[in-house]
């Protein structure tokens, strides 16, 4: 018999860091519930399924302990991206702000995929603030809302993000004025990463963090594939020559196609003689093991 929402939510609750309301309630299967996770943002709550419905006892229970309540099918057509439909609760804005480690974001729950933060790189973005120091230069590439760069500035550094997508610069400036940091400090770059990260190794532009966290299949505007399992490696070695000496690289990836073993001889063979370290992902994902992360140190 699984346990009670609220007993999930209060074991989520009592590990989480200080000054974090967003965060992962349930983790499909490892929680009693195989193919439905909820994840909390703020005081809204989002159901997402995959074949399968909403058991009607656990909604009664999230909708007596929760605000409003939204559902997402993950089951749909590749082709459209799976929008939460609001499902209960009172009728609130679409967008509005989250606090993640006292750092906070806007969230838009009409957005597709994600709602603005992927909640399972809460602890990388911690590490990576740890990692930083006034002065420094931080690249974080396929930078979507920018979350990786607030907190690398947050840490003292002046960030370059880049992203394919115009609204996600956007979003991501939104992002740094949330926290008080001036956008107009730091950079902001729209186009393909791996072009621009030659483009920096021309310039002989280099930086002392590079992000590397790639969607898993990408297509650039002159048809070029990149996947992950077969070009990760490259991405790596093109990060490298953009790379101050000394400098660290956080490699991420969530293609289940790829092993945690190959993912790792993949890193080690572009990054010969770097020290990798593998974090766990964070305790409220206790699921499937599915984020690839290391954090490598030249």
């Amino acid at each position: 018999m699984p346990r009670t929402y609220q007993d999930i939510l209060a074991s989520r609750i009592a590990g989480l860091p200080e000054n974090t309301d967003s965060f992962r309630v349930i983790d499909g299967e490892a929680d009693g519930y195989p193919k439905l996770f909820i994840d909390r943002f703020g005081d809204r709550t989002l159901i997402s399924t995959r074949d399968r419905d909403i058991p009607h006892q656990l909604l009664q229970q999230i909708v007596s302990e929760a605000g409003p309540v939204y559902h997402k099918r993950l089951d749909q057509d590749d082709k459209q991206p799976p929008v939460p439909i609001a499902h209960a609760g009172d009728s609130t804005p679409l967008q509005f702000h989250i606090v993640e480690q006292g750092v906070r974001f806007l969230i838009d729950m009409g957005a597709g995929y994600s709602q603005g933060i992927f909640l399972d790189q809460r602890d990388n973005r911690r590490r990576v603030r740890q990692a930083c120091r006034p002065g420094m230069r931080i690249l974080n590439t396929f930078a979507y809302t920018g979350a990786f760069s607030v907190y690398a500035a947050l840490g003292g550094a002046i960030t370059t993000t880049l992203d394919l997508a115009q609204p996600c610069l956007d979003w991501a400036r939104q992002n740094f004025l949330l926290n008080a940091l001036e956008p107009d400090e730091h950079y902001f770059c729209k186009g393909d990463a791996l072009h621009w990260l030659d483009r920096f190794a021309k310039q002989q532009r280099t930086f002392h963090g590079i992000i590397l966290d790639p969607p898993t299949f990408s297509r650039d505007k002159n048809g070029k594939v990149f996947r992950v399992e077969r070009h990760y490696g490259d991405l790596v070695s093109k990060a490298i020559a953009c790379l101050e000496p000394g400098g660290w690289l956080l490699c991420s990836t969530n293609c289940r196609k790829l092993s945690h073993r190959d993912f790792r001889i993949m890193v080690a063979s572009a990054a010969p003689g770097a020290d990798l370290r593998h974090d766990p992902m964070p305790f409220d994902f206790p699921g499937e093991d599915y984020l690839k992360c290391l954090f490598v140190q030249f």
